[in-house]
């Protein structure tokens, strides 16, 4: 996760990115950050609820679902569904459809890849959503 415990965010709101391939993790991050977002960074489920728990101010996990790790993006929509209910929830793959009832009713899924403009909106339409 990176970066660790940084809880300075200069008033931009943050993601949490979470995906096990490194080069769509620092992609996205480019994208969001010259965008005026904050980013963390997580390759799996386990680092992505530590930067929840550690990080303050996270109001977007934006995941892919296939993180190849015994738990997937799916688990951790929930998760984050149960435990951080005024986050929102991105759900992302260019390999699985997720089934109706493996998204959370306020998460929404964007197929891969998709471009950078509708994923800054969809982004930017959570946070007006979510509760600070």
């Amino acid at each position: 996760m990176s970066p660790a415990h940084d809880r300075t965010h200069n008033g931009s709101p943050s993601v949490l990115i979470v995906d096990d391939e490194i080069i769509e993790r620092t992609s996205t991050a480019e994208t969001l950050k010259n965008a005026g977002f904050y980013t963390v960074d997580a390759c799996n489920v386990a680092e992505a609820v530590f930067a929840l728990e550690m990080v303050s101010g996270i109001r977007v996990v934006l995941t892919d679902i296939d993180l190849r790790d015994s738990l997937d993006g799916i688990v951790l929509a929930a998760c984050v569904d149960r435990r951080w209910p005024s986050v929102g929830i991105i759900m992302t793959s260019g390999k699985i459809e997720p089934m109706p009832g493996d998204v959370p009713s306020r998460a929404c899924f964007l197929r891969k890849p998709y471009c950078e403009a509708r994923m800054l909106a969809t982004v930017r339409g959570m946070i007006e959503q979510s509760v600070p």
